[in-house]
């Protein structure tokens, strides 16, 4: 049993459908491996879960070389930067800021390590997470002129929210009972 499917077995039955949700998403084979995985871990670095950031990085390690690994974790480090920045320059009144240079290191965009199709999937799939429209249509726009198609783009995404409700899920659940006896 993998690392992520034991991490499934401990999700409460409050919610069951994000179990279901997971273990169906770990059934699709409509992606390569590399681009699942990378999606998986893209977006569990995204939630900031650490258990399910360990799980998913576990099974990871199985199917991905280090240098996609590092690419996917690059992924959601450029993006917190990114989704953040660019939200706010969307989002602020003042037309002043989207005229202005960001100043932001990005080189990794340019050359992540894998192909840029399923760095700029698993940057979609971050910037959905984070919120950042601005981001999620660039990243889309570049995905569609790379020649992806819309069913990829939108199962990027369905992978994207059901990490997040699995560490929303295990959040909620709380504290595993502690066994010690005293």
């Amino acid at each position: 049993m993998s690392s992520i499917e034991q991490l499934n077995e401990t999700i409460p039955n409050f919610a069951k459908d994000v179990r279901l949700n997971l273990a169906s998403l770990l059934a699709d084979d409509t992606l390569s491996p590399q681009r699942q995985y990378g999606l998986l871990l893209a977006s569990a670095i995204a939630t900031r879960n650490a258990a399910l950031i360990t799980a998913i990085e576990a099974a990871a390690t199985a199917v991905m070389t280090p240098a996609a690994i590092a690419a996917a974790k690059s992924a959601a480090s450029v993006m917190a930067m990114n989704n953040v920045y660019y939200r706010f320059v969307h989002l602020v009144s003042n037309p002043e800021y989207k005229t202005m240079p960001p100043r932001l290191r990005m080189n990794v965009i340019g050359n992540p390590g894998v192909d840029k199709s399923d760095f700029e999937l698993w940057s979609l799939a971050v910037s959905a997470i984070n919120g950042c429209g601005a981001c999620v249509d660039a990243h889309e726009k570049t995905l569609r002129a790379e020649g992806v198609s819309s069913g990829v783009i939108q199962t990027a995404v369905r992978f994207a929210a059901i990490v997040q409700s699995v560490a929303v899920a295990i959040e909620a659940a709380g504290p595993a009972p502690s066994t010690a006896m005293g």
